[in-house]
């Protein structure tokens, strides 16, 4: 398969809300990086047990918005919710093509805050528009 197959599979298997077979797209030695909390998370297990423990609302969704590819490198924004909060993440996939695995993941998790008031006038809200 290639990259783009690859993290698209990968996203189809966590809406399944099934960790553990979504970390089946992970390689042995998979490392995802939170720059913002400066955590690590090392190994698909890790990986799986980080996700089914994780303290949700409800069930987990996922909302591809869009992907970039250029060879290896994967970029996806994803609309995450469990029903309460929702999130959208961004992630820096790295694919092992030999493997068909993702090697690394670095995953940024903004969070949302308020517009100015101040630029009202020169914006409008996302939600807004039809």
């Amino acid at each position: 398969m290639e990259a783009k197959q690859i993290v698209l599979a990968y996203w189809q298997a966590m809406r399944s809300n099934d960790f553990f077979a979504a970390s089946q797209y992970l390689a042995e030695n998979f490392r995802c990086e939170w720059p913002q909390s400066n955590e690590v998370i090392l190994g698909r297990e890790n990986f799986a047990n980080i996700n089914s423990y994780y303290p949700a609302n409800g069930i987990w969704t996922f909302q591809l918005n869009s992907i970039v590819v250029e060879e290896r490198q994967v970029v996806t924004d994803v609309t995450v919710s469990d029903g309460t909060r929702t999130d959208r993440v961004i992630t820096f996939h790295t694919v092992d093509i030999e493997t068909g695995l993702i090697a690394k993941q670095t995953e940024f998790w903004p969070e949302n805050y308020p517009a100015p008031d101040w630029r009202a006038k020169w914006v409008e809200k996302l939600t807004d528009r039809v």
